[in-house]
């Protein structure tokens, strides 16, 4: 019997609620990689052209075009007003989505056990009805009900594990454009003119 025959042995014996939590999971598990992926190289183009852009303020040149802080980088110098809100808004860029994986991670071990109780109650309802209860009836059933559960653990394990990546990642942005921000508010308070007493 290969993978295909056993998966649909196993959709022809479960009930509609179990396949509803298989689906769920399953959009769950796609919708982890594709978050993680597309964030992930997102947040490196970020991280490389804010490096970029710390490497000539370091120089002493202005910031580059393609730079989150360039909004905010007016020509008589920046105030630290508008270098908060920008902070703010590249805060709320780097963190982008990592709610959804956490709300993954968090979510989907209690979707898959909630398909393993559904499929346990349903088993016993069953046997009930036959009035047969040995374990060449009781275990394969059980063990059916029981990969809902495995499911639900196993798309928690790489939502989990995308949600730290990503959010290493985006403390790691923030703190480069922490420091530019940082770099261009104490060039622009040297450029101030110091009031005479």
């Amino acid at each position: 019997m290969n993978i295909v025959d056993l998966f649909l042995n196993y959709l022809t014996r479960s009930n509609a609620i179990t396949i509803f939590v298989m689906a769920w999971l399953s959009f769950y598990f796609i919708l982890t990689f594709w978050i993680f992926i597309a964030r992930f190289l997102s947040l490196g183009s970020m991280i490389s052209k804010e490096r970029e852009s710390m490497q000539t303020l370091l120089m002493g040149l202005r910031l580059n075009q393609s730079s989150i802080l360039k909004k905010c980088e007016s020509k008589d110098g920046s105030n630290e007003k508008m270098m908060d809100v920008c902070l703010n808004f590249a805060n709320e860029e780097s963190t982008k989505y990592l709610s959804f994986l956490s709300v993954i991670a968090s979510t989907s071990p209690f979707i898959g056990l909630f398909g393993t109780v559904v499929s346990i109650l349903e088993t016993f309802g069953k046997m009930g009805k036959t009035g047969s209860a040995t374990l060449s009836i009781i275990a394969p059933a059980i063990s059916e009900a029981l990969v809902a559960t495995a499911g639900g653990i196993l798309v928690a394990i790489p939502a989990y594990s995308a949600h730290i990546l990503l959010k290493r990642r985006a403390y790691t942005l923030m703190s480069i454009i922490k420091t530019e921000s940082d770099l261009i508010l104490s060039s622009s308070s040297k450029d101030e003119p110091t009031p005479n007493p």
